[in-house]
């Protein structure tokens, strides 16, 4: 609508102002008394030596549309009035006929890697972990929604000095038949253990470098463990990624790249990027600290790792884009990472993009595995699912399938919890907040989505051609919010940002909710059919919403 209203007004410019220009500058006035749509005239009274009084009042008098009732200039903004039954018609029946599908970019984009989740293995999957999870599902899902192949990779923290000190820690404390009975428990408890010893003993940290070290040399002894401490991890992230229904097309781990980079150090050298520093090779940058290669034993790092699968996407995926979705303090480490790429004179360095969000907080501390200070996300959804399942014994307990939607209700609430902030915002931990199913939560969005199915199933849907009726004030709104769903879905992934979807679908339940309150749905009138007409679409856009999310709708609740 928006656009359309755009280029109108840039006909009444003789399209002085581009599209896109006067599309920037439209507003959403405070309250509907204002107008649907506003267009501010200030920026435009410099050049055209004019009072922007002046300026909308000729804009208020030229702008003519079928979509438009009403034109009035205000204080220097021309104020839109749209044609309510014009734009009902058509956002309506629009959803009526392309349902789960309005919205969706149909034009192929081409593919998007998306780098998320990538727990540490031999650690437990802890809330610290939920986040990039299910941040980057979300941004896969939105990805898709706009065209693009979403690659999802699972960049497995199966590799570096952190399984040294494992290594070491197993054969000073580790109990092989305590580690098969419950293999994270016991890995976890002998890591803490080590880092514990390591401040009354220094000498265990370089033990544990000569460890790694081994490990990148191929020692059989230390290969053999790393395989079985990768191997019980795996099993027990698989549980959190199917209870979560997330799925990945790879699990290559910074492992997968062991072999693939002595080609990028060797193009460094080549290039004459790499310099040597006390022993070790770094490679300079701009404006920032230099980017360390190897180190002075000839170890790899990170960045090493990262670079050599960088390398790998680009030439096995032909990517448009590759996203990062790394918490907030690696960002220094993927601006290093980008500007080496571009040194090395590659222009696809341009279409990396590092994600960054804020950290989930425990008292208002990170959550810290090698102080064990650490909450499990198997727990936390355990606690949810058991919640949700207490609220429905006690509110429907006659209801079909509870175990279902149990799990439904309580992982859902989990991830909404997660994706209705901003991603650069930490989040402190709270059962009683995730829990709480009143208010701006996933279960408030889901029951809103089965009060619907209830109405629905009870009537026939129109079809998309349809004449629809004028709902009056308290649909309007519902209207014009349906009508922005597509631009949502749009910006939600040029900004990286989930919680665009989840605020909308918010906004979106409040106002079904609120309308559902004053009017009787199945009033045998004039307007019932624009009535079922209208919560239908409510209903998709809130199924649709929740399903970028990676969150389930059941239908009853």
């Amino acid at each position: 609508m928006n656009k359309q209203i755009a280029k109108s007004i840039a006909e009444v410019f003789n399209q002085q102002l581009s599209v896109d220009e006067i599309e920037h500058l439209l507003e959403k006035p405070r309250t509907l008394e204002l107008g649907d749509v506003a267009f501010p005239c200030f920026t435009l009274a410099k050049t055209w030596k004019k009072s922007p009084q002046s300026i909308a009042a000729d804009i208020a008098n030229q702008l003519k549309s079928d979509d438009i009732q009403r034109v009035e200039a205000v204080g220097g903004y021309v104020n839109i009035f749209l044609n309510q039954q014009q734009v009902t018609q058509h956002v309506l029946s629009n959803i009526l006929h392309e349902k789960h599908l309005y919205g969706t970019n149909q034009t192929a984009m081409g593919r998007v890697v998306l780098d998320f989740s990538s727990p540490n293995i031999a650690k437990p999957f802890s809330m610290g972990h939920l986040r990039s999870t299910v941040i980057g599902n979300a941004l896969a899902n939105i990805a898709t929604k706009n065209g693009y192949q979403a690659i999802r990779i699972n960049h497995l923290g199966d590799w570096g000095t952190q399984f040294g000190k494992l290594i070491v820690a197993y054969h000073y404390w580790g109990d092989k038949q305590a580690i098969t009975a419950s293999p994270i428990e016991e890995l976890l408890k002998i890591y803490v253990k080590f880092h514990e010893k390591a401040e009354q003993d220094p000498t265990l940290n370089e033990q544990a470098r000569a460890a790694f070290k081994a490990l990148e040399d191929g020692d059989e002894e230390a290969l053999a463990l790393w395989q079985w401490f990768r191997d019980v991890s795996l099993v027990e992230f698989q549980t959190i990624y199917q209870l979560l229904g997330i799925d990945f097309d790879a699990f290559t781990g910074e492992a997968f790249y062991n072999d693939k980079m002595t080609a990028v150090v060797a193009e460094l050298k080549d290039k004459e990027l790499l310099v040597e520093s006390d022993g070790a090779y770094v490679v300079e940058l701009d404006n920032m600290p230099p980017c360390l290669i190897t180190k002075t034993d000839g170890a790899t790092l990170y960045a090493t790792r990262d670079l050599a699968a960088a390398f790998y996407r680009q030439q096995h995926y032909q990517p448009e884009k590759i996203f990062y979705v790394v918490g907030n303090e690696q960002s220094l480490h993927f601006k290093q990472l980008f500007q080496v790429i571009d040194k090395m004179g590659y222009a696809w360095a341009n279409h990396l993009h590092h994600v960054p969000f804020g950290m989930m907080l425990k008292d208002g501390k990170k959550m810290s595995t090698r102080k064990g200070k650490v909450v499990l996300l198997a727990d936390v959804l355990k606690e949810a699912i058991a919640t949700a399942k207490h609220n429905i014994e006690e509110k429907n307990p006659h209801l079909p399938n509870k175990e279902q939607v149990a799990q439904q209700v309580g992982v859902g609430a989990v991830i909404f919890n997660d994706l209705k902030y901003h991603r650069q915002n930490d989040i402190e931990f709270s059962i009683e907040q995730m829990m709480n199913f009143e208010g701006e939560t996933g279960p408030y969005v889901q029951y809103t989505y089965a009060r619907l199915c209830s109405i629905l199933e009870k009537v026939e849907v129109p079809s998309h051609d349809v004449t629809l009726e004028v709902l009056g004030e308290q649909a309007w709104p519902i209207i014009l919010l349906l009508e922005q769903f597509p631009n949502v879905v749009v910006t939600a992934f040029e900004q990286a940002d989930p919680s665009l979807i989840a605020k909308f679908a918010l906004q979106l339940a409040r106002l079904l909710n609120k309308y559902y309150a004053q009017h009787k749905i199945l009033a045998d009138d004039a307007q019932q059919t624009s009535r079922i007409a209208l919560c239908y679409c409510v209903a998709i856009i809130l199924k649709e919403s929740l399903t970028l999310l990676g969150i389930e709708s059941p239908a009853n609740m």
